[in-house]
């Protein structure tokens, strides 16, 4: 039978007396010194009964990983609002893997993958998008731009149908068919589709800037100024104030305000001053030549000059 460890310290105490009334002092020191060994020993070398541990672990709730997902997403766009893509890439990828059906969430990645030069991964990321909501127009939009900039033109063209499909009133996706239009030099079908985007919006100043492009690409000079007035009657963008100062350099290389534009238009953006930045924005050869003919005036050498100095493209 087994005793408890304080029942045996009890029962060693009484034996431990009756004994020593038997012994002499010298044994009664020896005793103690051993009953006080075994005391110790049994304190020691006590099993006290185990109490078991069991493990928890923390669940979330759904809504509760949801919504920090959103919070993650929100943050990651705002970082791309402040110019930080790559930790923007870092915290949407953080996102996705909380909530990877959410498909806002990765077209967020997405455009955090193409501003980092990664328009492959951007492609996978809309793709896995479209995939959630295949009828959200923008997802196929934003996936066509990626086609654009990787030159996939008729890629690009397929997508941007396919969105207009969806949702037939939307300005962006005609004014992007334009743009593809014109890298297939199909200018006919891109000043249709410029037209358009400019009907369905009239402030959208960047596809009536894109009609003049076309215009002067097939010889239509007069409705080209006519049209890059109009530009800039919304806006003052550089780009159509160069390129109207060119077409009225091309109809009157005496004329002032050619040269007054071009100044305010190179002082604005100096990489219009370079013909590899002029073709980027689907400048035609027409129109790139005209630029150069103004821009060799020698009332704007030093104008000239600065901008390529400034000039970043």
């Amino acid at each position: 039978m087994h005793l408890p460890p304080k029942t045996m310290c009890l029962l060693i105490s009484k034996q431990s007396d009756k004994f020593m009334k038997q012994t002499t002092k010298d044994h009664k020191k020896k005793l103690w010194m051993l009953v006080l060994t075994f005391l110790t020993l049994t304190n020691i070398f006590t099993i006290k009964p185990a109490k078991s541990f069991i493990p928890y672990i923390y669940e979330p709730k759904e809504e509760t990983i949801k919504n920090t997902s959103l919070s993650i997403g929100r943050t990651a766009a705002q970082l791309l609002q402040l110019g930080q893509p790559k930790e923007a890439v870092r915290l949407a990828e953080l996102a996705v893997r909380l909530d990877p059906k959410d498909e806002m969430l990765w077209s967020i990645l997405a455009e955090a993958q193409l501003r980092s030069d990664q328009p492959e991964k951007a492609k996978r990321s809309l793709k896995k998008a479209k995939k959630i909501n295949p009828k959200k127009a923008n997802l196929w939009f934003a996936e066509a731009t990626i086609a654009l900039q990787t030159k996939e033109v008729e890629e690009a063209i397929s997508l941007l149908k396919q969105g207009l499909k969806l949702e037939p009133k939307n300005a962006g996706g005609y004014f992007h068919l334009g743009n593809a239009r014109i890298m297939q030099t199909n200018f006919k079908l891109a000043l249709k589709a410029f037209e358009k985007a400019s009907k369905l919006k009239p402030s959208f100043w960047e596809a009536l800037n894109n009609k003049g492009l076309v215009l002067f690409e097939i010889d239509q000079t007069q409705l080209a100024i006519e049209t890059w007035r109009k530009v800039l009657k919304i806006n003052l963008n550089a780009e159509p104030m160069l390129a109207l100062a060119a077409a009225i350099n091309k109809n009157n290389s005496q004329s002032e305000e050619s040269i007054e534009l071009a100044e305010k238009a190179l002082a604005q953006n100096p990489n219009y001053v370079l013909s590899s930045f002029q073709a980027k924005q689907l400048w035609g050869t027409k129109l790139q030549a005209a630029t150069s003919a103004l821009l060799s005036n020698p009332a704007l050498n030093s104008v000239v000059e600065r901008a390529k100095a400034n000039s970043n493209p």
